[in-house]
């Protein structure tokens, strides 16, 4: 029973992992890119806007970022329930 409860925990916190990148790369390519650029419209980065910034760099940049993070995260989940490779 022990292993069952272990097994579901460490997969409920591999899916929140989940969730929360998704949301945070949706977030960053499709608000900040496409939804909110005319709002960011008037803030200027690197001679362009920053909506454009967001659809053309930002959202690679942060997409990068989050697979460092959920490697990061990974690691540390796994270290935590005994799966970590040695």
């Amino acid at each position: 029973m022990s292993d069952n409860s272990s097994n579901a925990a460490y997969w409920s916190a591999n899916v929140r992992i989940i969730l929360i990148s998704l949301v945070i790369w949706a977030l960053v390519s499709f608000g900040f890119g496409i939804l909110l650029r005319p709002m960011l419209a008037g803030i200027s980065v690197g001679g362009t806007d920053l909506g454009f910034w967001f659809a053309q760099q930002g959202s690679i940049l942060v997409f990068l970022g989050l697979i460092f993070f959920y490697a990061w995260k990974m690691n540390k989940l796994d270290a935590e329930h005994g799966v970590d490779e040695e």
